[in-house]
């Protein structure tokens, strides 16, 4: 059986946007009309596997039967073949959580989904970490964790790979574009670490222009967005420029929440699930932005930032530039267990104000510009940066 709360929270784990709800029992034998795949007959094979691997198998040290549990929950759940839908163990659940409350323990990375590579990226490094100390660097891919391949894991199985007890060491080998050989990082693991979602500042190379980055949209993201804004406003700020490049996602409630902070009156979001009942977000816009916007994105901007951006393209609000976003216009809700387990199912579809789906189209952005690697490791240049400016100055020239 099912347990779900009245808790409305979004969550975030490399560009999957889903919340928990919570609050009545759920028989899942009485919900959805499709003919059930647990019968008497799937017992008895379950039994002959389970008789098959004890008389016969090898390695029977190896055995695990509460490991060989999880498997049949984690087969079932993979059978969907959709990679946002996913069974969590207990650990993995309040992996989940600690996350989308700002929390990590281990490395102080973000980790997301390459959608070119399918494997984990690091899409961010946070300041002063073990991370950042062992050189680890935003755009590597993660191809072994302890020696182990990461090939058709998901993220929450890496990050749990990754993450551990404080002291410990976790070795990752790592594919960094544009070196021949694989890199072989060994990072020791780190204490709890507060997680700083936005990074801010005034432009030194730009008059009165503004500049704040969102990682990822996690509950205490809304908070520092706003001291970080409070902070521009105060130093003059009469332009700003939004990075969303390489956001995964994150938390429903929090993105909506800075959107009401940059929206004028209207509709920011709604979602329509398979029996077509919609759920919009809306906002009073009476927080508007009354400065000019770039905003930046890139193929590795999901979920909830595509929500940012989608709305902010459709208002006419700001102008986009970079390379076309992930595409994932999907939801996922987690529904707990009983036991402490969970699981996380696809179970909606969102659309922008315009009633876009961008789902594996993504956003294309009023200006189509590629970062250029080469003058960023030349010379330490963002061309895509450089590009906001230049609309900036001409948006402000005009007021």
């Amino acid at each position: 059986m099912l347990i779900v709360s009245l808790l409305f929270l979004c969550v975030c784990a490399g560009g999957v946007l889903y919340w928990f709800y919570n609050g009545r029992a759920v028989d899942t034998a009485a919900e959805g009309s499709q003919e059930s795949v647990i019968t008497a007959d799937t017992f008895e094979k379950m039994k002959i596997i389970e008789d098959a691997i004890s008389e016969y198998y090898y390695y029977e040290d190896k055995v695990d039967a509460q490991g060989m549990q999880e498997g049949i929950y984690k087969g079932m759940v993979n059978s969907l073949d959709d990679p946002y839908s996913e069974y969590y163990s207990k650990e993995e659940l309040e992996e989940v959580i600690n996350s989308n409350q700002g929390i990590s323990y281990g490395i102080g990375a973000y980790i997301s989904m390459s959608k070119q590579m399918n494997m984990a990226m690091i899409n961010g490094v946070m300041e002063e970490s073990p991370a950042q100390e062992a050189g680890l660097r935003e755009g590597d891919i993660i191809y072994e964790v302890d020696g182990e391949s990461t090939q058709g894991m998901s993220l929450t199985q890496v990050v749990s790979l990754v993450k551990g007890r404080e002291g410990t060491t976790v070795r990752l080998t790592i594919y960094r574009e544009g070196e021949v050989d694989f890199q072989r990082l060994e990072i020791k693991r780190s204490k709890r670490l507060e997680t700083t979602t936005v990074d801010s500042g005034m432009l030194e190379n730009a008059d009165h222009i503004g500049y704040l980055r969102i990682r990822e949209f996690d509950t205490v993201t809304v908070d520092q967005y706003t001291e970080a804004m409070a902070e521009l406003r105060g130093n003059g700020m009469e332009g700003m420029i939004l990075d969303l490049r390489s956001n995964p996602g994150g938390d429903l409630s929090a993105v909506v929440e800075i959107a009401r902070k940059i929206l004028p009156e209207g509709l920011i979001v709604y979602t329509e699930d398979k029996q077509g009942t919609r759920k919009e977000y809306t906002c009073d816009g009476e927080r508007e932005l009354d400065i000019p916007l770039v905003v930046l994105v890139n193929e590795y901007s999901a979920s909830a930032s595509e929500i940012l951006a989608g709305a902010i393209q459709d208002y006419h609000k700001g102008t986009l530039i970079g390379t076309t976003t992930y595409g994932k216009g999907i939801v996922q809700q987690i529904h707990r267990l009983e036991d402490g387990t969970a699981l996380k199912l696809t179970i909606s579809a969102y659309y922008t104000p315009a009633g876009r789906n961008i789902h594996g189209v993504g956003i294309e952005p009023d200006i189509e510009l590629e970062y250029d690697y080469d003058a960023s490791e030349a010379d330490g240049s963002d061309n895509q940066v450089e590009k906001a400016i230049e609309i900036l100055n001409e948006e402000i020239a005009k007021d």
